[in-house]
């Protein structure tokens, strides 16, 4: 727990941290303009499901490859990985700025209000640069993160946050830059995190263990590196969207203002109780990830069991604050009558929600700490989309519980996610997960070295002093002859399978095949 706790409980404070740095801007924004207010926040919406919610998923999928990498002590790799995982959030973001550009033309297509759209199209011009950042900046935390390196990450966040406020004022009162001043101040506060990270990590020398000069070794063997981005962000984009489908469904009820209005305080809360579960997500990611790269299966299994408990007791303490708070909650966001009726209703089920959403997020992180985040994907998939949709469809709108029935077909949704994720959870193979630890941390780290290696593995001709001994020893030139004439037919065999591709995969610890031990022959 101790060590779970090192790592999730700074990694907490930093997620609060940064939540209240989208608040700050919320609340200038307000200070603008309902206009300006509407259009930052249908930006910032638009932003989080075509780009926000992209990057952060693919930046997730360094997470088991760095800690068990980190528990295999293959430094190396911890940077080749970063280098990667960069490249690849720098590639993504190329289709995301195209669509941010062209935002205006989306939005309207979509029957979206004309000024709203004009504004929206604006703020998000001005976090074009952003995309750049998170690229650097998402890697970076996780590759420190991954070494249980989380306490600098939240000084600097707190950094950050503390110059954003000036920032603000600066931008839109002294320059009067407006919505774009609320922009700019965000992406700037992404600059300065970055920057405060990038100096600490040189200073402090922690990056010199795992350097690795840029190389055309981070353009290859990208195959781990994808088959685990790729379902992570599958997995953290599908249950991201969802609260935006729930969203477009307040606008087809009866009072959509008022449904619409208590959905964003909401949202605003169970974001606000995330930042823990998910902070213990990460913490156990990190600790699995390094108990199976370290060939723990015992310590890897008793993390995830802690880090469980531990998530059911904060999702108790969201459920009995949700429940208490039911009445007085909504009164720090608004005064309509309306809306506080549909909050005090909401709320308790949004307890619930966490009852099992704590868990099954907990979930999520011992899934990527060992490297089978497609579970994961497969899991949100089957209980937001084929479960709590067609449950808040029917609950909402068929038996008229309006707003109340929707969080209904998310508790659904939570419940069905926290009961196949604790099953597939009692039902892992530790001692399996070691050895596919193994594997993956030799695949990802051999695609660098193949080619020095295969020489030295595959020899195709013996010494001058093997040559020189089998003319000085007459009476045994025929049985060493023997000998070379079997150890050529099976090198032979092995040299004709070197296209195979499970051969190429293969290094020195995991196929006994190639081991120098098996080959008995020197080079020149």
């Amino acid at each position: 727990m101790k060590a779970i706790g090192k790592i999730s409980g700074p990694t907490a404070i930093s997620s609060l941290l940064l939540y209240s740095r989208a608040v700050i801007s919320m609340l200038f924004l307000g200070y603008l303009g309902e206009l300006e207010l509407a259009g930052g926040s249908l930006a910032i919406g638009f932003a989080n499901i075509t780009g926000y919610s992209v990057i952060s998923g693919l930046a997730m999928g360094m997470e088991p490859i760095c800690g068990q990498a980190y528990g295999a002590k293959q430094w190396k790799l911890l940077g080749l990985t970063l280098q990667r995982t960069v490249l690849l959030l720098l590639s993504a973001s190329v289709p995301i700025s195209f669509m941010w550009v062209n935002m205006k033309a989306i939005l309207l297509w979509c029957g979206q209000d004309q000024e709203i759209s004009s504004v929206a199209h604006k703020f998000i011009l001005f976090s074009l640069p952003d995309l750049l950042f998170l690229s650097l900046l998402h890697p970076l935390r996780v590759y420190l993160r991954t070494q249980s390196i989380t306490l600098p990450v939240t000084y600097c966040s707190a950094i950050s946050v503390l110059l954003h406020v000036p920032l603000n004022f600066l931008l839109i009162f002294h320059f009067k830059l407006g919505v774009s001043g609320v922009a700019i101040a965000m992406v700037w506060t992404n600059l300065n995190l970055f920057l405060l990270l990038s100096s600490f990590v040189y200073f402090s020398g922690v990056y010199k263990d795992s350097w690795v000069a840029p190389s055309s070794d981070c353009l290859r063997g990208w195959s781990s590196l994808l088959a685990l981005a790729l379902p992570t962000c599958a997995s953290v984009c599908l249950e991201w969207w969802w609260y935006e489908f729930m969203i477009l469904l307040c606008g087809l009820l009866v009072n959509p203002k008022a449904t619409i209005a208590s959905m964003g305080i909401l949202i605003q809360t169970t974001s606000l109780v995330y930042c823990f579960p998910s902070a213990l997500s990460v913490g156990v990611s990190t600790r699995v990830g390094n108990e199976l790269g370290a060939n723990r299966p015992g310590k890897a299994r008793i993390s995830m069991i802690v880090s469980l408990f531990c998530a059911v007791a904060i999702g108790l303490a969201a459920m009995v604050f949700t429940t208490l708070m039911r009445h007085q909650w909504g009164k720090f966001f608004t005064n309509d009558t309306e809306i506080l009726e549909l909050t005090a209703v909401a709320l308790p089920i949004a307890g619930l929600c966490e009852l099992g959403n704590c868990p099954q997020t907990t979930g999520c992180g011992v899934l990527r700490g060992s490297a089978r985040p497609t579970i994961g994907a497969n899991i949100n998939l089957g209980s937001f989309y084929l479960v709590g949709m067609p449950v808040s469809i029917v609950m909402g709108f068929m038996t008229k519980m309006g707003f109340a029935g929707l969080w209904l077909g998310l508790l659904a949704a939570q419940a069905s996610c926290a009961f196949f994720m604790l099953l597939v959870l009692c039902r892992t193979d530790w001692v399996l997960q070691v050895e596919r630890a193994k594997l993956l941390t030799q695949t990802s780290s051999s695609n660098c070295n193949y080619k020095p290696v295969a020489p030295s593995i595959l020899p195709i001709s013996t010494t001058k002093q093997e040559d020189y001994s089998i003319n000085k020893n007459p009476k045994e030139n025929s049985k060493k002859q023997q000998q070379q004439q079997q150890q050529g037919d099976d090198l032979e065999g092995i040299v004709v399978s070197i296209n195979d591709e499970f051969v190429k995969s293969a290094s020195l610890e995991t196929d006994p095949l190639l081991s120098n031990s098996h080959i008995d022959m020197s080079i020149n």
